[in-house]
């Protein structure tokens, strides 16, 4: 994705199932959980760099010794930041007392971070604040372990109001409204009625209040709590959680959007929102990597027992598309296969474009994320030349020459490296005032590679969302190069509608495919289409979010995909610009035909997961029409 979009965020979490000198004796640290968890941590990354946050809990230590702890950075760098933080001590442990490195219960009772429970967190901040307290974990403190709550988690609910209103139903007086302290709170109400009923049960039973604590941390049903709580829960969501006692959970949502793997053996439990990354922190095959079903929540006990329990009905598995198009890494052997596949599905329409013109056309992509969809577009190129070679040489017959059969092998696409990002200047641009004035130069291109006036140029991008990089960078430096034309291919279809679950995609207005639409609707003297969806949106502003539509599918109804890529094509060109521009999306039903798995597909098609989607997506449409450029959720 050429554009700078913010999405998701990233958990990671380590349970040691051993006690402390196990793994010393193994593998000769002190510090293997939080190593691992900062491996975790840095291999996911790519999920959040807005800031990151880590907590450990220590199992069974006595009273009046600390047992929770927790870093939180937003720095430029916050994963080095945090860890910083954590082996510093430890540094200066080994100059003071190394032999205190050697006795792993020492540091336990003594250190930060020597527990057998983290959580980590990687934030990518796509509403409110990114200070340090507004990042996870978020912690519910009380003097009762099993009323300690942490929470972290990759989700955005959409019916943020109506569940902060049922916690002021309970009682309550929250002092935020966003989404995380509304879902801290939520689990928090529960957990405290869980530990009440169970109070007064164990009181009954006529057990003292402290052997009560004990037997409240062994028989608090979490699944229960979870099931109470996710209750109205409209979004999408994986969440963590752990508690102070020592029971942990991962839950997901519904319908699958958010993603969750976990791995166990004998020494650990092990959850990420990646695959390939617990693979490779702890090299294992994909096999043992499970991923935790819709639906479900993975719940680890203080006693180790770990398995997954149903919390919320599940719903038509509708994973996030995007994941597989550009988020999640591409090392992952079946997204690899299937960004290729995407790639493939490109080669008809682009060799349609360029007029099946091979010899005078270079093919390059933008920006390196797209490098695996490039791959498969040169395998079916190739394909495409060795078929025609093949029927040239049987054309040939008897009078086949090695002039003529080298000539026939000259046909092969020409693949260069054309635009190369200044990574060191895109971290420099923060601010959106700043953003126009360097965006042009974030791309370096390659001069020398493209003849002027003669060769096409062809560049793949994973997708083509505002479209404002290409046409304030892209665009104007491949044209410096003297392309006659210039096709931009999106391995991903027309983002036509907002997301509401965790992507930096929230307003309609920013969407070049909508800008086009109602464009097109001027154009062709049918504004009266844009009049009458407006209404309808707001007649359905006060309807329960089970009876709402998306009405704004109707904006793109009078045209088909073709002419909608045909008018983003025109918007792209500007008067300095010599080449005739073209851009080329994905089919939708090749998107699904290359990632069956991950049906998720709402910013294409319109075609949301919950109730709360089809709220967003209209109320997006009235705030736009009414000049109002905030957020529908």
């Amino acid at each position: 994705m050429s554009e700078l979009i913010k999405h998701e965020c990233g958990i990671a979490m380590v349970r040691l199932l051993k006690p402390p000198e196990y793994y010393f004796s193994k593998y000769g640290t002190p510090l293997y959980g939080i190593g691992k968890l900062h491996l975790l941590m840095q291999k996911q990354q790519n999920r959040g760099q807005d800031g990151a946050g880590i907590t450990s809990i220590k199992l069974d230590l006595e009273p009046g010794k600390r047992y929770i702890h927790r870093i939180r950075s937003n720095s430029e760098a916050p994963i080095k930041d945090i860890f910083s933080q954590v082996y510093e001590p430890f540094r200066a442990l080994k100059e003071k007392n190394p032999e205190r490195l050697l006795d792993p219960m020492w540091l336990k009772q003594n250190m930060p971070f020597t527990g057998e429970l983290f959580l980590g967190h990687l934030r990518y901040g796509t509403y409110g604040k990114n200070d340090p307290e507004s990042l996870h974990p978020v912690l519910r403190e009380n003097n009762w372990k099993t009323r300690n709550l942490v929470l972290a988690g990759n989700f955005n609910m959409t019916n943020v109001g109506e569940l902060f209103e049922g916690l002021v139903e309970y009682g309550q007086h929250p002092v935020e409204t966003s989404d995380t302290i509304t879902i801290l709170e939520k689990i928090g109400h529960f957990l405290d009625e869980e530990n009440e009923n169970l109070y007064q049960q164990f009181k009954k039973e006529g057990y003292s209040r402290k052997e009560i604590s004990e037997r409240i941390a062994s028989a608090l049903d979490l699944q229960k709590i979870l099931t109470q709580s996710s209750a109205q829960w409209d979004g999408g969501y994986t969440i963590a959680g752990l508690l102070g006692h020592g029971d942990a959970f991962v839950l997901r949502d519904p319908s699958g959007i958010r993603p969750a793997f976990y791995y166990r053996d004998e020494e650990v439990v092990i959850v990420a929102s990646e695959r390939p990354v617990i693979m490779t922190a702890f090299n294992v095959q994909s096999g043992p990597v499970n991923e935790i079903k819709p639906g479900y929540s993975l719940i680890i006990r203080k006693n180790g027992e770990c398995a997954e329990h149903n919390c919320r009905n599940p719903l038509e598995k509708r994973s996030c598309s995007f994941e597989r198009i550009y988020f999640s890494r591409g090392t992952d052997k079946d997204i690899y296969q299937e960004r290729k596949q995407l790639g493939r599905f490109l080669a008809p329409a682009i060799l349609r474009a360029i007029d099946w013109d091979l010899e005078n056309t270079v093919f390059s992509y933008i920006p390196n994320t797209a490098a695996v969809a490039f791959q498969g577009l040169v395998d079916a190129l190739q394909n495409f030349c060795d078929q025609v070679i093949s029927e040239k040489i049987l054309q040939a017959g008897g009078d086949l020459t090695s002039e003529k059969l080298k000539g026939f092998f000259n046909l092969r696409p020409r693949i260069e490296t054309i635009a190369v990002k200044d990574l060191k200047l895109r971290t420099f641009i923060t601010q959106e005032n700043e953003r126009d004035d360097l965006v042009g130069h974030v791309y370096d291109v390659t001069y020398g590679v493209i003849r002027p006036g003669i060769d096409n140029l062809v560049v793949i991008d994973d997708s083509i969302v505002r479209g404002t990089t290409l046409k304030q960078s892209i665009i104007s430096i491949l044209d410096r190069l003297g392309p006659k034309k210039i096709i931009v291919a999106s391995s991903a279809p027309q983002i036509r509608y907002p997301d509401c679950y965790g992507i930096d995609m929230a307003k309609l207005g920013d969407f070049i495919a909508f800008r086009a639409a109602m464009e097109l609707l001027h154009d062709t003297r049918q504004t009266h289409v844009i009049n009458q969806v407006y209404k309808k949106c707001l007649a359905q502003v006060n309807q329960p979010k089970d009876r709402i539509i998306n009405l704004v599918k109707e904006i793109y109804a009078p045209f088909s995909a073709g002419q909608i890529s045909e008018k983003i094509s025109r918007m792209l060109t500007t008067g300095e610009i010599n080449a005739t521009i073209q851009v080329i999306y994905q089919t939708i039903e090749h998107l699904h035909e290359a990632i069956p798995g991950h049906r998720g597909v709402w910013y294409f098609t319109g075609d949301y997961p919950t109730p709360g989607g089809n709220m967003v997506v209209n109320r997006s449409f009235i705030n736009y029409i009414e000049g109002r450029n905030v957020r529908a959720y």
